[in-house]
């Protein structure tokens, strides 16, 4: 194994390190490093706040700063931050009007933020709400249901601009929640992600295999295939998706392509072009798109494809300023 690191048990708390020192005019880290928070809090306003293990970047941390998240904690490779530190992440990010804590459904997620609400709640006004749009866990019938995969981007996005106009803590957990309805994604891989820690990968493919329905930890998907043409496996992502989507009228498309970590930007576009024609011969117009390495999976050669149902003023959230480390336009 290759990697640009010193040790496995240091990558992390280096990796963290240079990104703030590199965004240090956006973000700063909290008390004892437990945490990193916008360099300038809003005071009064909704503090939306969210987290997991490190190996996701630029998700969550470079989503920090206006318009997204207010503070977010990394914890070990594919591994939740501890209650500790999401406790600190509240305590540095609440101005006043509370907190909103933004969640993935993943078992170590879930029991270390409801850990950290249950701890800290008597001192703070605090909810969360729970990402869960990959459609590969629901198709399965396994744990929680969905995980939370690549729209945890919309998610935050969303709820960030609505926290930035003065939202209070019922009304953004209620646009939270109306979300997970309407939003699905999906992920497909051309090798498995080597973990630092054990110089492994976690699942291995031959020359002409590829894995459809993989997550964002190395988990492989649901089936094993052989290698195809990228229509059709764009093809097989987008029709799964559109046929678990109800698409109501009035609703607005949201298209967006993400790489896994090691799947370069002419391949993403070449895809986001297939799921485009795809989902709108289905009769599904795409108003919105992104395209990019937003959610990613360490190493993985990969890629995902979520689509979103919008209203008309969750588009306009989604238009709305943003500026952090990650994502900015006007």
């Amino acid at each position: 194994m290759k990697k640009f690191m010193n040790t496995a048990e240091t990558m992390v708390a280096e990796s963290v390190e240079g990104f703030v020192r590199a965004h240090e005019a956006v973000v700063v880290f909290g008390a004892e490093r437990k945490c990193i928070r916008r360099r300038h809090l809003t005071l009064g306003k909704v503090a939306l706040i969210s987290g997991g293990g490190a190996g996701h970047e630029p998700m969550h941390i470079g989503f920090i700063g206006q318009g997204m998240l207010d503070a977010a904690c990394v914890g070990h490779i594919f591994t939740s931050p501890t209650p500790s530190q999401i406790i600190a992440a509240i305590e540095e990010a609440d101005t006043g009007a509370g907190c909103l804590l933004v969640v993935k459904n993943y078992d170590g997620d879930l029991m270390n933020f409801e850990m950290a609400i249950e701890m800290a709640g008597d001192r703070h006004s605090l909810d969360m709400v729970v990402v869960s749009d990959d459609i590969e866990t629901s198709r399965t019938g396994e744990g929680r249901g969905r995980r939370g995969v690549a729209g945890t981007l919309i998610v935050e996005k969303l709820i960030g601009a609505a926290a930035e106009r003065g939202m209070s803590l019922a009304e953004l957990k209620q646009l939270g929640e109306g979300l997970n309805r309407r939003y699905r994604s999906m992920g497909v891989a051309l090798n498995g992600v080597t973990v630092p820690q054990t110089e492994r990968k976690t699942f291995a493919l031959g020359p002409g295999e590829m894995e459809m329905g993989v997550g964002i930890h190395g988990e492989p998907g649901h089936v094993r295939q052989p290698f195809a043409a990228a229509d059709a496996i764009i093809g097989h992502l987008c029709e799964t998706i559109a046929d678990d989507i109800a698409a109501a009228p009035g609703m607005r498309a949201l298209l967006f392509v993400n790489g896994l970590g090691g799947t370069p930007p002419a391949e993403l576009y070449l895809a986001y072009n297939s799921a485009r024609r795809f989902i709108e011969e289905r009769g599904i117009p795409i108003e919105r798109s992104l395209v990019g390495t937003y959610v990613t999976s360490l190493d993985m050669q990969g890629l995902s494809v979520t689509l979103a149902l919008l209203t008309d003023e969750e588009i306009a959230l989604w238009d709305a300023p943003v500026a952090t480390a990650a994502l900015r336009w006007p």
